[in-house]
């Protein structure tokens, strides 16, 4: 049967790449010091903004894992502009969805998608920013006014070395987070997206989209599927790239995976309750606005440069048809497999 062939091919095409970017966030979510967001994006103004955009752009956290983070980083002193930043750049790229988006959609898309990330999220938080009530939430302070004696320290004392045990101990939670975490979150929705894309490349004739799929109003359309749809960057990449091949404007595509990791019901009642009704609209402003802009300067580049998106695929694909693309695909259907008999049993 074409679909099953198809969604199989889908799925091997993308796994290599899928289970690198998972690797690579697994490590970055153990290594990373706990309190080094926390530390930069305190103080208020343009620099904690652009720090928010490129430390959230890389971290393995989806629309949904985003959420209690940014609680903590504004509940911890970092300013509204900060929050806004992080809470876009998070969801709408990492390294996952990077690695995903360079099998699928080529590497041109690939690396115009974190860049439109980051910056509709400095956009965001700069929108933010401008509010005069946005101040940093000030700690509270201890109520024990004793003050506690010091402990000593060398000047030319320094920072003890990482046991092997504690490294050890690191990777280990790294690939816990990755095979079962990581792997949870997004198998649902990466799912959906590979039958998605399965579907279209096997019933939709080439073109077929493309009387709709160009300028404007495409724009509007990918909007407002995003706006309300809950899914994370790595799963909008497949449909992205359903999409894409069916006729769909790269820069449309660009707007869909922009908006839709980055708005959802929770992440804009968070907005209002945390930040306020006026930074919520200066959030979807950025958001909307940004992907708006590089939808055209996307189109723009892809038509003055000639790329070939299928071209650049085929040429992607035709580096994995090796054994460790067969066996990178099985070890990626069985910690999916896992993850959903685990969800299941914890249900019943």
């Amino acid at each position: 049967m074409q679909l099953i062939r198809n969604f199989t091919e889908l799925f091997m095409e993308s796994a290599p790449w899928l289970m690198l970017g998972l690797f690579i966030a697994g490590m970055m979510r153990s290594y990373l010091p706990s309190d080094l967001l926390a530390r930069h994006l305190g103080k208020p103004g343009f620099t904690s903004v652009v720090k928010a955009a490129l430390i959230g752009a890389p971290l393995p956290l989806c629309s949904c894992g985003v959420i209690p983070a940014a609680v903590g980083l504004r509940r911890s002193g970092a300013s509204k502009a900060a929050t806004t930043s992080f809470l876009i750049s998070t969801p709408e790229t990492g390294v996952d969805s990077i690695s995903v988006s360079y099998a699928m959609l080529g590497p041109f898309m690939a690396i115009v998608r974190p860049i439109a990330a980051i910056v509709s999220a400095i956009a965001a938080g700069l929108l933010v920013g401008r509010d005069e009530e946005s101040k940093p939430v000030k700690k509270k302070a201890c109520c024990c006014k004793k003050e506690e004696p010091e402990e000593e320290v060398s000047c030319c004392s320094k920072e003890p070395t990482p046991s092997a045990g504690a490294v050890l101990g690191k990777l280990k939670s790294g690939l816990r987070f990755t095979c079962v975490d990581l792997v949870k979150d997004i198998t649902l929705w990466l799912m959906i997206g590979l039958v998605f894309a399965a579907l279209v490349k096997t019933y939709v004739p080439n073109e077929f989209l493309a009387q709709w799929g160009d300028g404007f109003l495409a724009f509007v359309v990918m909007a407002a599927i995003g706006v309300p749809m809950y899914i994370c960057a790595t799963a909008s990449t497949p449909i992205a790239a359903g999409l894409l091949f069916s006729g769909v404007s790269p820069g449309a595509v660009l707007v869909f995976m922009l908006v839709g990791p980055a708005t959802n019901l929770a992440t804009m009642g968070l907005v209002k309750v945390e930040l306020g009704t006026r930074a919520l609209f200066a959030y979807l402003g950025g958001v909307i606005g940004v992907g708006f802009a590089f939808g055209y300067l996307t189109n723009f580049m892809a038509e003055r440069l000639q790329i070939d998106f299928a071209a650049q695929v085929e040429h992607v694909h035709a580096m994995g048809n090796t054994p460790v693309n067969y066996v990178l695909s099985v070890l990626l259907a069985g910690l999916m497999t896992y993850s959903v008999v685990a969800r299941f049993k914890k249900k019943s």
